[in-house]
């Protein structure tokens, strides 16, 4: 990826006042998406982070569809944009929302993503069956990023913002 950007520290945070937020604005080129800025914002205070990110091009509502089913599949990039909503079938569905963020990344950093969340309910859950189905869901996408089961993933964007770069994925209107 091609960047350039800018950068300033010494910020005032908008959550506990502190001169210590770090913004960040970077133009950056994606491959077989164009010139995208990334927005980031975090606090050294406090760990208080937000960022987006947003195509410089306008783009219609979107929807991507893809079936992970190999290890090599784990490495397709996946744009993010903070109003899309990531459903992974009867796993978890990532809605979007003021704390959603935006982020480039791959299918396997999805899937860690995803397994944070679930990793942070079993841990918390008071509710010994919430917990077991914690776990089991654990279980399977493990055996997702060993390359033993697969998986779909769904990225619904109403911005258009987001994207999953394979020939494999699906792309439909919204």
């Amino acid at each position: 990826m091609d960047e350039t950007g800018e950068i300033l520290k010494g910020e005032k945070c908008p959550i506990c006042s502190e001169n210590a937020l770090t913004l960040i604005e970077q133009e950056v080129e994606v491959p077989y998406f164009n010139k995208m800025y990334i927005f980031s914002m975090s606090c050294s205070a406090c760990k208080y982070h937000k960022s987006d990110i947003e195509a410089i091009e306008t783009h219609e509502p979107s929807k991507f569809t893809i079936e992970i089913n190999s290890e090599e599949d784990l490495k397709i990039r996946v744009v993010k944009s903070a109003q899309a909503t990531v459903k992974i079938p009867r796993i978890m569905t990532i809605e979007s929302g003021p704390s959603s963020n935006g982020y480039i990344t791959n299918i396997e950093g999805v899937i860690n993503r995803v397994m944070n969340m679930i990793e942070s309910v079993r841990d918390n859950e008071e509710d010994q069956d919430k917990k077991k189905k914690a776990k089991n869901l654990l279980k399977k996408l493990n055996k997702v990023l060993w390359g033993q089961e697969p998986l779909k993933i769904i990225i619904e964007d109403p911005t258009g913002n987001s994207a999953i770069i394979s020939d494999k994925a699906v792309k439909s209107k919204l």
